[in-house]
């Protein structure tokens, strides 16, 4: 990761970018990818795709998701406190004493989720739950609070930054996914500055809406028409503290990639995948999905009349916190491990099980 990397990261992941918000997430995205393709495109949803060789009857994608879990404000009390739902996969109990930032037509307004002290909770505490988090901006009314431009169904973002930890890993809020983002944009780097010609048409996609249910995915999947999908998202580090790992299987930051083995994951693609990655020298590891991977990896296989799909997922700490942690070298060989499949795949590859 150079410094030109290393600062788009930055600066992406840094950026709010919550599920159906994700424009400004995307603005930063084609900015960094722009000088690589040959043209690009958003979608009325928000979903953003540049291309390479768009003249190509033979398309492959590689996809990765720009949303991140965030809140709605739902309730306002007439003492001025903020309740709120969820907007993805948002977990209350890390909510007590984050720092927040509530996105109005007027700019950014500044909140906490507070909670009460030690001193005055019962024997038997209550735990942070959807019934019991607030926010507070610091207004004493309802009133305060619309006049400071907070109203039901102004999104809310954490305000936390991306770190780094022993100079080996990342850490942050919204890895989740736009560290697959900033992957697949490394790989259409990569591909210019090696001045590799790809005879089929390759389509870098950035989703929206993932973290409810694939639905950039789903639009866009039905727009392109791929031949191929590749799908970079994560999952999680069970070696990390309270993981079953009989359950979840096990993964672990620092030992590479992990490849999905399920359904939607066409046979043929994956061994493809696993033969480069052996060939070149990519450590990997191995997950298995019971019915679906929960990714946009199903969006893709079952569209249209069905594509050839994969998951190439990087192994995770600590997910849909605001301290979501990933190790460089993982991050390094899924960016190798997808430039190296690109470079070694034929124009028109048929991935058939029975021909």
């Amino acid at each position: 990761m150079d410094q030109q990397s290393k600062t788009f990261l930055t600066k992406y992941l840094n950026n709010a970018s919550p599920t159906g918000f994700e424009a400004e997430g995307q603005k930063i995205w084609l900015d960094y990818l722009k000088p690589y393709i040959d043209e690009h495109y958003v979608d009325v949803y928000g979903t953003a795709v540049g291309v390479i060789n768009p003249d190509a009857p033979y398309k492959v994608v590689i996809e990765a998701h720009a949303d991140e879990i965030s809140w709605f404000v739902n309730y306002i009390s007439p003492e001025g406190y903020i309740y709120v739902v969820r907007n993805g996969g948002s977990d209350h109990q890390i909510a007590p004493s984050k720092r927040v930032n509530i996105h109005t037509k007027n700019g950014i307004v500044k909140g906490v989720f507070g909670w009460p002290a030690i001193h005055v909770r019962k024997e038997k505490e209550d735990n942070p739950s959807m019934d019991n988090i607030f926010i507070d901006i610091g207004a004493e009314s309802k009133d305060e609070v619309l006049e400071m431009g907070v109203h039901v169904g102004c999104v809310i973002t954490y305000e936390d930054e991306v770190a780094e930890l022993n100079g080996k890993f990342i850490s942050g809020r919204a890895l989740d996914n736009r560290i697959g983002g900033f992957m697949i944009a490394e790989v259409a780097r990569r591909l210019y500055e090696n001045d590799i010609k790809l005879p089929f048409g390759l389509y870098i996609v950035n989703a929206v809406q993932e973290e409810i249910g694939l639905k950039g995915a789903e639009m866009i999947a039905n727009r392109i028409k791929p031949n191929v999908a590749i799908v970079t998202d994560v999952c999680h580090d069970t070696t990390s503290p309270m993981y079953n790992k009989q359950k979840q299987g096990e993964s672990k930051c620092g030992k590479g990639p992990v490849l999905t083995y399920g359904p939607a994951v066409q046979n043929n693609l994956l061994n493809m995948i696993i033969d480069t990655a052996e060939e070149k020298g990519i450590e990997f590891q191995r997950l298995a999905a019971s019915r679906i991977t929960g990714t946009d990896t199903d969006a893709f296989a079952y569209s249209g009349e069905g594509v050839a799909s994969a998951l190439i997922s990087l192994p995770l700490k600590y997910m849909h916190t605001t301290v979501e942690t990933a190790h460089k070298e993982d991050i390094e060989d899924t960016i190798k491990l997808m430039y190296e499949f690109l470079v070694q795949l034929e124009n028109g590859h048929d991935f058939r099980y029975i021909k």
